[in-house]
C-alpha cells in the first residue's frame, strides 16, 4: 500500500505569557519537522528568542501582557491599562517605563501577524494561546487549529473580564480543531481554567490529547525540597519573598531556582541551596530527586510533578495557576498556599502524611500515562486540511 504524505506549510503562533505554550511549540514544531513540512514561527519576547535557536523562519510579534509589578500580576492596574498606558519600575533596568495600552498592544500584535500572510500562504495556522492568531485566520479566511489550557476560566478571574472572555471566544469557534494538551475528565489539571464545552458550543470539535511531555515515571532518590522559580520579574520576586523565608530555616536540604538567566548566584542560606539558573538538564535532576516540589501553579510543571511522581506546594500568582492548583489540590496530589507560614504548614502536612500523596500522584502519573499528546496532536494537524 502506497500513503500519499501531503507537505503543509504551517504558521505556528504561540503567546509569550509564561513559557508553558512556547514549550509546547517547540516540541511540536520538532515532530512536524521531521515529516518534512515547512514551518513559519511567530512569537514575542522571550518565547521568540527561545524559537530562534531552534527554527529558521522565526517572526517578531509584538507581546501583549498583562500589568505586573513585584506584587505579581495587578488586576486592577491591567483592567485599568486595556486602554490606558500605565508606568511601571522596570527593576530589572532600574527604571521606570511605560507600559503601552494592552489595546494598543493588540492591534500592533495583529498587525504583525498579518503583515507576512499573503507571502506565506499558510495552508494550515496553528495557534498555542495565540488569539491574535485565530481572530486574522477567521477574518482572512485560513483554516485554523487552536492549542489551549485556558478557554472559559472560573477560578480566580474579575468578572468586569467576562465580556471580554465571550468576545473572544467567538473566534475560538471557528476553529476545525481544539486540541486540550492535558488529560481527560476526570483526571484534567485545567478543568476550572476550561469551562463547560458543551455551553460553549466546542465540545465536538475538542480534543483532550494529553500532555505534550513525555509522563513516563522516571524514580529518583526523594532527597531535597526542590522550588523552580520561574516567569516574569514580579512574578519571581512574589515567590522568592514567600519561598525563601520559608526554606531557610528547615533541617531538610532544599534546593531553589531563581530563574535568572545570566546571574551568578551560588549560595547557601541554612540548609537551602540557591542558584541563579539551572540548566534543562540540571533542572530535570533536580526534579526527579525531589521528595516535594514547591512552584507556582504553571501547566507544564503541574505535568513535570506528575512525571516524576512528586507531591506539591503550589502558590500561584495568577488566575490560571489558582485553578490547576485547586485542582491538584482536589486530586490530593498538591497543597494550594498563598503565604510563608502557608508553606511552612503545608510542607509538615506532606511529610506527615507522605504515603497518601504519594498514592494519590502516582495513580495520576499512571492515567497521564495512557496518552501521547504530542504524536496525537501532529495527527491532527496532519488529517485538518
Amino acid at each position: 500500500m502506497c500513503l500519499l504524505v501531503v507537505i503543509m506549510r504551517l504558521m505556528l503562533c504561540c503567546s509569550e505569557l509564561g513559557l508553558g505554550h512556547v514549550s509546547r511549540i517547540i516540541p511540536l514544531g520538532r515532530k512536524l519537522r521531521e515529516k518534512g513540512h515547512e514551518l513559519h514561527f511567530f512569537s514575542g519576547g522571550k518565547a521568540y528568542e527561545l524559537l530562534r535557536k531552534e527554527f529558521v523562519n522565526v517572526y517578531l510579534c509584538t507581546p501583549v501582557a498583562w500589568y505586573e509589578n513585584t506584587s505579581g500580576i495587578v488586576t486592577s492596574a491591567s483592567l485599568i491599562n486595556i486602554l490606558f498606558p500605565l508606568p511601571v519600575f522596570n527593576h530589572e533596568k532600574s527604571k521606570f517605563n511605560i507600559k503601552t495600552s494592552t489595546a494598543m498592544e493588540t492591534v500592533h500584535r495583529y498587525y504583525d501577524l498579518r503583515r507576512p500572510i499573503k507571502k506565506i500562504k499558510p495552508d494550515l495556522i496553528i495557534a498555542d494561546g495565540d488569539l491574535h492568531a485565530l481572530r486574522m485566520a477567521s477574518r482572512w479566511k485560513f483554516p485554523s487549529i487552536y492549542i489551549a489550557n485556558l478557554i472559559r476560566p472560573s477560578f480566580g478571574f474579575s468578572a468586569f473580564l467576562n465580556p471580554g472572555e465571550r468576545f473572544v471566544e467567538r473566534y475560538v469557534k471557528t476553529c476545525l480543531k481544539i486540541i486540550i494538551p492535558d488529560n481527560p475528565p476526570p483526571y484534567t489539571v485545567t478543568e476550572c481554567n476550561l469551562g463547560n464545552l458543551e455551553s460553549i458550543g466546542i465540545r465536538e470539535k475538542t480534543e483532550f490529547v494529553g500532555s505534550f511531555l513525555d509522563t513516563t515515571y522516571t524514580r529518583g532518590p526523594e532527597e531535597h525540597i526542590f522550588a523552580p522559580i520561574s516567569g516574569p520579574y514580579g512574578t519571581r520576586t512574589k515567590l522568592t519573598q514567600i519561598i525563601l523565608p520559608a526554606l531557610e530555616e528547615l533541617e531538610t536540604k532544599s534546593i531553589v531556582s531563581l530563574g535568572t538567566p545570566g546571574k551568578n548566584i551560588n549560595k547557601k542560606k541554612g540548609n537551602c541551596h540557591i542558584h541563579s539558573w539551572l540548566s534543562t538538564k540540571e533542572r530535570e535532576e533536580k526534579l526527579k530527586n525531589a521528595k516535594l516540589v514547591i512552584f507556582s501553579g504553571g501547566h507544564r510543571t503541574c505535568f513535570e510533578t506528575i512525571k516524576y511522581a512528586k507531591p506539591s506546594i503550589c502558590i500561584p500568582t495568577q488566575p490560571e495557576q489558582m485553578g490547576n492548583a485547586a485542582k491538584l489540590q482536589k486530586l490530593n496530589c498538591s497543597i494550594f498556599v498563598k503565604s510563608t507560614q502557608e508553606v511552612k504548614t503545608a510542607i509538615q502536612k506532606i511529610e506527615k502524611g507522605y504515603d497518601f500523596y504519594i498514592k494519590n500522584v502516582k495513580k495520576l502519573n499512571a492515567f497521564s500515562n495512557k496518552f501521547k499528546g504530542l504524536d496525537r496532536a501532529v495527527e491532527i494537524i496532519e488529517n485538518a486540511v
